[in-house]
């Protein structure tokens, strides 16, 4: 299974990474989410595999939880853009700021996954609810190191 798992984020990475460098940061961000919540869904449904009897609950929870990642991800493509479009001239101002942003959105990310499991557990089961977690959690942080690989260093 997680070898399925690997394949399927390693096709969308690939598509990722090609419309990472060549659109415009809305296309970007467009494309990413429309890409990333559809092939996310297949990868985390197969993954979770949930009897009939709790899926109903758990994708609606799912719905409500992608609807609010989705402005997280929107803000640090946006951070992502902002620091593309000033790094060769940043000064201190500046890389406080991007800095500064990108915490932020790492701890509404983070409060999203803890408000989250809640609901989850609450719908389906603790096993459940850390099963998506660990998948979700996933995904985005192989995303990230694909994303953090093509980004350059500040001073490089």
């Amino acid at each position: 299974m997680k070898n399925a798992l690997l394949i399927s984020g390693f096709l969308f990475l690939a598509s990722f990474q090609t419309t990472f460098a060549q659109s415009e940061v809305d296309d970007e961000i467009t494309i990413l989410q429309s890409a990333f919540g559809m092939d996310k869904k297949q990868i985390i449904e197969g993954y979770m595999d949930l009897p009939e009897s709790v899926a109903t609950n758990f994708w609606s929870v799912y719905q409500s939880y992608e609807a609010e990642r989705t402005m997280i991800a929107r803000e640090r493509m946006k951070i992502i853009n902002d620091f593309l479009t000033e790094y060769e001239v940043i000064g201190e101002e500046e890389a406080d700021n991007l800095a500064k942003r990108t915490l932020k959105n790492d701890m509404e990310l983070a409060k999203l996954h803890s408000a989250y499991y809640k609901k989850f557990k609450k719908a389906t089961s603790a096993l459940d609810a850390a099963k998506f977690m660990q998948i979700d959690t996933y995904i985005h942080n192989t995303i990230r190191n694909a994303m953090q690989q093509e980004l350059p260093f500040i001073d490089q």
